[in-house]
């Protein structure tokens, strides 16, 4: 038995990486997959229409749109279209996100605003646009947050605003209950995508960590579908962490072979 047969998820930033395990795992669970991506005509097009074919070929639905969180009009777009598609909205996960690399105190001001409005504007006006649908379905939203949001990392601006949302996925799961919306956090470890490709570059050493310590996209997909599951009924505002226990110790010694 599929436990999410017919629900509707949309994930945002799904085109690749940690969004994209997301939308495939939720697909396998028997969810229709809405596929966002930010910028098209690009790469994250291609990869977002592959996505949908192969969502299609496992027998559930897939509508893909282009939309930027951080334009509100965008994301007013993005939301009409799955109203319109299918006339309904049980998950939200909030994936997308956008940074650059370097410390908080060499960013330019375009840099700042970017931070905020992609990582954390987008992921509100995400939710507000969201309401009327989810309410109706009793749904659930889910964060994807990392741990940036409470270690620090001097190329790693983003985790302030994971930060940020991961006290909004507290209030939010509070401000909604009288709602039946549930809100809930995946905290990632450090997961090999694309974004590590560009983080191992300021993070000096990050590759003599063990390889047992870094998480794979789909370790966290199947979090994020136990959630959406009516087995996660009991948990509500919390921010599970996947990271392989790498937040366990400070010191560690190298494993032996």
């Amino acid at each position: 038995m599929l436990p999410l047969k017919d629900k509707v998820a949309l994930i945002t930033g799904s085109s690749r990486g940690i969004g994209n395990a997301i939308a495939r795992k939720l697909a396998l669970a028997g969810a229709d997959i809405v596929v966002n991506f930010r910028k098209a005509g690009g790469s994250s097009q291609e990869q977002a229409e592959q996505l949908c074919r192969e969502v299609e070929g496992m027998g559930r639905r897939a509508l893909m749109v282009q939309a930027d969180i951080a334009v509100k009009d965008s994301v007013k777009k993005l939301f009409a279209e799955v109203n319109e598609k299918f006339g309904r909205l049980d998950i939200l996960i909030l994936n997308a996100a956008k940074a650059p690399f370097k410390p908080i105190e060499k960013l330019f001001e375009r840099e700042l605003r970017q931070l905020v409005e992609t990582n954390y504007l987008g992921n509100i006006f995400c939710i507000q646009e969201a309401l009327p649908l989810l309410e109706r379905s009793g749904g659930k939203i889910v964060f994807i947050s990392s741990l940036g949001s409470r270690f620090y990392n001097p190329a790693y601006p983003l985790g302030s605003m994971k930060a940020a949302m991961e006290s909004v996925v507290r209030d939010c799961a509070e401000g909604l209950r009288q709602k039946n919306i549930s809100v809930n956090a995946v905290c990632g470890g450090i997961v090999k995508t694309d974004s590590f490709k560009v983080l191992r570059q300021f993070w000096e050493n990050i590759d003599m960590l063990p390889e047992s310590l870094f998480v794979e996209p789909d370790e966290l997909a199947d979090v994020v579908v136990f959630l959406c599951g009516k087995e996660s009924r009991g948990i509500t505002g919390q921010t599970i962490v996947v990271d392989k226990g790498l937040s366990n110790a400070i010191c560690r010694l190298p494993e032996s072979k």
